[in-house]
């Protein structure tokens, strides 16, 4: 039994040439399958899959030059090699095949020898393109895959990130409604009250007062807290307060201690008095609950920004780029994994121009490189990044003073898929996708320079960057 080796599709309008061809080649171990004319031999490459295409050129309504452009311009048929068997005998036709895309161009009769080395050559070309193709589609889904791990992972950090001021403004505003409704019923016992003008003006400072200090709350050690809230309480108790405790730590906060309530004391009754201590304690709450959930508005705002400052949201690959907003908003995009032992210097060129650049994409190198030094050093170290121009190219230096790479491993490191991490911390491929990104798409470096209690990565990016293929 003769071995199978390539699926042929014979296009002539000749039945004699196409069984003559047929019984030669399936005589060698091919399959083969015939079409009398071009559009039948188009409508068969559509719907079947086949290694070589043996195509005549002199047929009617469609000739084989039209069948060979046809094949040539389409992206899904494109790379099956054409072998053009004809009876013109002409170095004009010849050519032109060639110049179309044909894979070689044999004359009429054929000599099956010749044939067969030349189906045999054409084979191991398709063979090393689908090869290559396989291999690039693996690459590109690896490479998806490890863009879709950072993205997992960095999503996660960021739902802890927003979760926490989010968390803050909901609790706050929670407290804010029970509070609302205590201060009111203060209000109207006040109203009760007829206060006289000065004691009204008097409330009205210490409202602002209140409002101040709730931005700007009051520093003290635990020990001194505890002294001035312990005096404050039993001074109120004196003065016939019920439940002080309640209300001691806000009036602490606020920066009042006996001394300055008792000057309080001295502009209203006791009974006014009594009010107007639950009045200002309840002023407090809210107006901190107030600045908490403007803090968490505010941070949930600058995270959103910043992500969509990292991804470029909304904007052509190429723009005009700025490194240091990049720098920052990764570093914002990460503060999930920086640790309080991690300490992050910038030491940034305060001229450093714009660049045009594949801004996310370049984010994605930050990241990488950022993320590798916070490994490193295993929640406690100082990780530097420095910016410069140099002649025509903008540096940026990432360091870190974790344990250092040993020399050995240097020169792997952007290698695919070699990873110095445990199994299942890494693929081994940021590095490497971090190269592809400067080098081949910005036509820039990244060297690395690394020895015991030191690592820093530089990466330089050109000022006159022009993409291979502008948008």
């Amino acid at each position: 039994m003769v071995d199978v080796q390539g699926h042929i599709l014979v296009v002539d309008d000749n039945r004699m040439n196409r069984l003559t061809l047929s019984r030669s080649l399936e005589g060698q171990g091919y399959t083969v399958a015939l079409a009398e004319d071009g559009q039948q031999a188009i409508d068969m490459l559509e719907g079947q899959s086949f290694d070589v295409v043996l195509l005549d050129i002199v047929m009617p309504e469609m000739d084989g030059y039209q069948v060979l452009s046809r094949i040539k311009g389409n992206p899904r048929l494109r790379d099956i090699p054409v072998i053009v068997i004809s009876a013109v005998d002409e170095i004009d036709s010849a050519v032109r095949c060639i110049e179309n895309g044909a894979e070689d161009y044999l004359p009429k009769p054929f000599n099956p020898v010749l044939l067969r080395a030349r189906l045999n050559t054409s084979l191991q070309k398709k063979k090393l393109r689908d090869l290559e193709k396989a291999y690039l589609q693996q690459e590109m889904m690896l490479r998806q895959s490890e863009k879709l791990a950072t993205l997992g992972k960095l999503s996660a950090g960021m739902a802890h990130e927003l979760n926490n001021p989010a968390a803050a403004a909901q609790r706050g505003a929670a407290q804010m409604a029970e509070t609302i409704s205590a201060l009111q019923q203060t209000h109207l016992k006040l109203g009760e009250m007829q206060l006289t003008a000065g004691q009204l003006e008097k409330l009205l400072d210490l409202d602002k007062q209140a409002q101040a200090r709730a931005n700007q709350s009051l520093d003290l050690d635990v020990l001194t807290r505890s002294d001035r809230e312990s005096d404050l309480e039993d001074w109120l108790g004196e003065q016939g307060i019920q439940d002080a405790w309640k209300i001691v730590p806000n009036l602490v906060s606020l920066g009042y201690d006996w001394g300055g309530l008792g000057m309080l004391l001295a502009e209203f009754s006791p009974t006014q008095f009594d009010t107007i201590l639950d009045w200002l304690n309840c002023t407090c709450i809210v107006y901190g609950l107030l600045e908490e959930i403007r803090q968490g508005a505010n941070r949930i705002s600058e995270i959103v920004k910043a992500l969509k400052a990292y991804s470029y949201m909304d904007q052509a690959p190429v723009q005009s780029v700025n490194i240091h907003e990049g720098l920052d908003n990764t570093l914002v995009v990460l503060r999930s994994k920086l640790k309080p032992g991690i300490t992050v210097h910038r030491q940034y060129a305060p001229d450093l121009p714009k660049i045009q650049a594949y801004g996310s994409e370049l984010n994605q190198v930050w990241t990488n490189l950022i993320d590798n030094a916070i490994d490193a050093m295993d929640g406690k170290g100082e990780i530097t990044l420095r910016t410069w121009q140099e002649g025509q190219w903008v540096i940026v230096e990432i360091s870190d003073n974790g344990p250092g790479i040993p020399q050995l491993i240097q020169a792997k490191l952007f290698d695919p898929f070699f990873t110095t991490k445990p199994p299942g911390k890494g693929t081994g491929l940021g590095l490497n996708i971090s190269h592809t990104i400067v080098v081949e798409k910005h036509h820039g470096r990244i060297d690395i320079h690394s020895q015991p209690g030191s690592t820093s990565f530089e990466v330089r990016l050109p000022l006159d960057f022009v993409a291979d293929n502008p948008a």
